[in-house]
């Protein structure tokens, strides 16, 4: 990975490029495809923070981090989280650095935001990216959400 890496906001001039990114085909049951996010950041407005990852100007992958979302259920305001809500990182990009990258983004604008604990999901299984969060520091809590665990990295 370079000192280049940046992320960007989604505008007209790369929503094309950030829907184009894929992950390798074996991953695909582990991830929404770009699109599908990008959908979800429109439907869930501010909560949502899409951002392509450029190496330079080369997009090598695309992140979705979401703030301040009630997990609760009947009690306003008595669970709300922070997180990374998506990864994608594009197939001949992995293994450099770019997820780790992306997690220590949203790590730091939760900590801007005034968080202290990154909230992640993931699928189980040997072919799930398990490893990977629990390599940065997430834990599992115990709670699912659907099929997938659910993860924090405390402190942010």
């Amino acid at each position: 990975m370079t000192t280049t890496v940046r992320l960007a906001e989604i505008t007209p001039g790369n929503v094309d490029a950030a829907i184009g990114l894929r992950v390798r085909a074996d991953q695909e049951h582990l991830v929404a495809p770009v699109v599908k996010s990008l959908a979800e950041a429109f439907a869930y407005g501010d909560a949502a923070w899409p951002r392509l990852i450029l190496d330079g100007d080369r997009p090598v992958g695309f992140l979705m981090a979401f703030f301040d979302v009630d997990f609760g259920g009947g009690d306003p305001g008595a669970d709300l989280r922070s997180g990374l809500w998506r990864l994608n990182i594009a197939a001949g990009e992995q293994g450099r650095g770019y997820g780790t990258f992306a997690v220590r983004s949203v790590a730091a604008e939760i900590r801007c935001r005034g968080g202290t604990r990154v909230t992640t999901t993931w699928h189980p299984g040997d072919d799930g990216p398990e490893r990977f969060y629990r390599g940065l520091g997430f834990r599992p809590t115990g709670e699912t959400s659907g099929d997938q665990r659910v993860g924090v990295l405390e402190p942010a």
